[in-house]
């Protein structure tokens, strides 16, 4: 009897050890290291409130070693996104995309099921070209909100890495900030550092 309960007590060892070593996979896989990234968005991805050369995708870039496209276009809503994709999906062919759209949704106090559908839909286009998606979340209209629930929902059924406290951690924070919406180059460059550590931990770089 001792016999058969160590065995089953080492059996289920085993698996528990299995089960545990399975949960800390990376969500990517691993990028050439010519592999070309959409930086897709609105302000927040164009640089608004840095000089030039200072938006996150340049600053990724230089931290990865990855071409890094700077497809952000400042006042753009997800309406105007979504319309802009194809054409920037199918110039770049890029291998992932960071999709950081909704802030101007959110100050213009548009419906948010609407911004939704249409980050669905961006990130559908994406997926359907075999484009891998890295989703960052906005806060909503509040000093201390955290990312709207929407991009939680998008994480869980479009199956994408989403990037969920960053924005509204740095727009808190005085020093990376241009003014009340944008950040500064040392804002961007957090940012930045920020995206390719999770990139790392999730397997990309």
């Amino acid at each position: 009897m001792i016999t058969l309960v160590g065995r089953s007590i080492h059996w289920l060892l085993a698996i528990l050890v299995l089960a545990l070593s399975g949960c800390g996979e990376p969500a990517l896989e691993r990028l050439p290291r010519d592999a070309t990234i959409l930086a897709f968005g609105d302000s927040l991805t164009e640089g608004v409130g840095a000089p030039a050369g200072a938006a996150y995708p340049e600053q990724l870039a230089r931290l990865t070693g990855w071409t890094v496209i700077n497809a952000g276009v400042a006042g753009e809503t997800t309406a105007d996104g979504l319309a802009r994709l194809p054409e920037a999906l199918e110039a770049h062919a890029p291998d992932l995309m960071i999709l950081l759209m909704g802030g101007n949704d959110v100050l213009r106090n548009q419906d948010l099921a609407g911004a939704k559908r249409n980050l669905d839909q961006m990130i559908s286009q994406a997926q359907a070209k075999g484009v891998v998606v890295v989703l960052v979340g906005v806060p909503e209209k509040s000093l201390f909100s955290q990312s709207a629930t929407l991009y939680e929902a998008l994480e869980e059924e479009r199956g994408v890495v989403l990037v969920d406290d960053l924005v509204a951690s740095l727009l808190r924070r005085p020093a990376y900030k241009s003014d009340a919406v944008h950040l500064n180059a040392e804002g961007y460059r957090s940012m930045a550092e920020r995206l390719a550590e999770i990139l790392r931990d999730e397997g990309a770089l």
